[in-house]
């Protein structure tokens, strides 16, 4: 196993746990979770059943489509994300309500900002290891590579989807969720061409930038 190889499945497991960390704190902040979790929790009001096994439900349906609309997506992230990400943003969870069970405003807008720029950290390291990414998250991949329409534009408008629907379940969409449903893609690109590449290519990556 190459050194590349190695940084590829460091990436992908941080952003999956980092990911799942920042769902956890959206929830707590009450300001609205992103976009896709909008919707699983919107889904998870209906169901009364654990949040894990909403998700994994939802995303094993989402995941049918991907298989068919381009199975390049789906790799080692992809498993991680759908078996233990649900689990994650679960404990997550249960640790906020028992030691911050109240949080002052200050606290929340704070809890808010640090969970807009976990969740799209993370994203931009699964995305650039490229070893399989949420199936939520490889629809906008996917629109990206069909229509040449910029990333940036096709997650905009996967999550406005996702966060209407969200909504109309009954989850609760704030300030939070708006701030994700439009400015994530632009944020992910911004972690991706900073820290994600760099840190996976090294030097080549500086080459590639002068190209």
């Amino acid at each position: 196993m190459n050194s590349l190889t190695v940084k590829r499945i460091l990436m992908t497991f941080a952003g999956i746990f980092l990911a799942g960390v920042s769902v956890a704190i959206f929830k707590a902040s009450d300001f609205g979770t992103d976009p896709n979790s909008c919707f699983v929790m919107g889904v998870w009001n209906l169901a009364g059943i654990k949040y894990s096994y909403v998700y994994i439900a939802i995303n094993a349906l989402m995941l049918l489509g991907v298989f068919f609309l381009d199975r390049h997506f789906i790799g080692l992230g992809t498993v991680l994300n759908l078996f233990f990400m649900g689990i994650i943003v679960e404990k997550g969870m249960q640790l906020f309500d028992k030691y911050l069970p109240e949080r002052t405003f200050g606290v929340r807008v704070i809890l808010m900002c640090i969970a807009v720029v976990m969740m799209c950290f993370a994203s931009a390291l699964y995305f650039t290891a490229d070893m399989g990414v949420s199936a939520y998250d490889a629809y906008a991949l996917i629109l990206d590579k069909r229509t040449r329409i910029p990333f940036r534009m096709c997650r905009i408008g996967t999550d406005v989807i996702t966060t209407a629907a969200g909504f109309f379940m009954g989850a609760v969409v704030g300030a939070g969720t708006l701030v994700t449903a439009f400015f994530m893609g632009p944020l992910i690109e911004f972690f991706n061409r900073t820290v994600a590449r760099p840190f996976l290519y090294g030097k080549e990556n500086k080459q590639m930038q002068k190209k």
